[in-house]
């Protein structure tokens, strides 16, 4: 193929687990070639240069770059073309159209390159990535420690009389500690089993107790480094501010001000919808977690901060409901997180 320097090419690609579709479109938008690439190093590789050879590459967008797209977004970051993050293809294009994946590509170049899309992808390479996979497994470790907690005293409810008696009013760590001590001996059939579950489900709780611990010892030097100001802040502490650190990214510049940044957290003041008001996030698309970690900041505060307690005292008194003033308060936390976002020597 013959390189055109002078053409200026813009490059979408729809992403997925084993192979890339890539489409580049020329300075007009004229299609010049659709394409399918292995979701490997070399892949990338020649994904770029057949992007190349059409002409000089100034865009890539790039589908799911928080997903199947994370390797490929890195790879075109480092090689100096610049990278915008699709979110879907055009609906209006798949009504028109059908679903498929060369015109998923073709719509994500067309959306890069008309500025539809414009966002950079939060970036898989630093600190803060180092922090969202040490936080994934932490969340999923919690998680499945809680449960296990509930299974055992859902089991303890219909358990014997006295086995029953004996744990029915354990505070958590408590339960734990003696059900991963129990030393079942056979004899009823019911009691035994019920005690030997009781057991294996007390040192599971032990075991993903410890698996958090560790985890803990990663995370909370990687955040306290990264963003010290950040745990600095009233109510914040290192899960909340790992949830914000990742929500943001290792590139927390592609954040245009704090009103983007409160968006991202689904804080941000859009007009009230004509139904029901009825959910903590004033724009639903947001971020989730990001959003919980501000509630949480909040929360923390209405029950410590004497600035904070003045201020749901004020509001009260002016007629606002206890959501309304939450609401409230993630917008002004959101506001007052955002400069700490940036890594500690910026």
């Amino acid at each position: 193929m013959t390189i055109v320097e002078s053409r200026a090419v813009t490059g979408g690609v729809d992403t997925h687990q084993d192979v890339h579709v890539a489409a580049a479109l020329d300075g007009i938008g004229g299609l010049l070639g659709v394409e399918e690439f292995a979701t490997t190093t070399a892949g990338y590789v020649e994904l770029l240069g057949w992007l190349r050879g059409f002409g000089a590459v100034q865009l890539v967008g790039i589908e799911g770059t928080g997903s199947y797209g994370a390797g490929l977004a890195r790879y075109v970051h480092t090689e100096g073309v610049r990278v915008v993050e699709v979110d879907r293809s055009d609906r209006q294009d798949r009504r028109r159209h059908g679903k498929s994946d060369p015109l998923d590509a073709v719509s994500a170049a067309r959306a890069a390159q008309s500025g539809r899309a414009r966002g950079a992808p939060k970036g898989r390479d630093g600190a803060v990535e180092a922090i969202r996979a040490l936080m994934v497994a932490k969340r999923s470790a919690r998680g499945e420690r809680t449960q296990t907690i509930n299974q055992a005293r859902a089991l303890i409810c219909t358990a014997p009389d006295d086995v029953r008696g004996r744990f029915e009013k354990h505070s958590s760590a408590a339960l734990v500690a003696e059900m991963a001590s129990l030393r079942p001996r056979p004899g009823d059939t019911v009691g035994y089993a019920t005690r030997v579950a009781l057991r294996e489900l007390g040192r599971r709780a032990e075991f993903l107790a410890e698996q958090i611990d560790r985890l803990d010892d990663l995370l909370v030097p990687l955040v306290a480094a990264r963003a010290p100001a950040l745990l600095a802040l009233r109510g914040v502490g290192p899960d909340t501010a790992a949830i914000l650190l990742v929500a943001a990214g290792d590139r927390p510049e592609r954040l245009r001000s704090e009103a983007a940044w409160a968006h991202l957290c689904a804080a941000a003041p859009i007009p009230a919808s004509s139904g029901k008001i009825t959910r903590h996030r004033l724009n639903p698309g947001g971020d989730r977690q990001a959003n919980h970690a501000l509630w949480r900041i909040v929360i923390t505060r209405m029950s410590s901060d004497p600035r904070t307690r003045a201020y749901v005292e004020r509001r009260s008194a002016e007629g606002k409901s206890k959501m309304e003033i939450i609401r409230c308060l993630k917008r002004y936390v959101a506001r007052e997180v955002y400069p700490h976002l940036r890594p500690a020597t910026d």
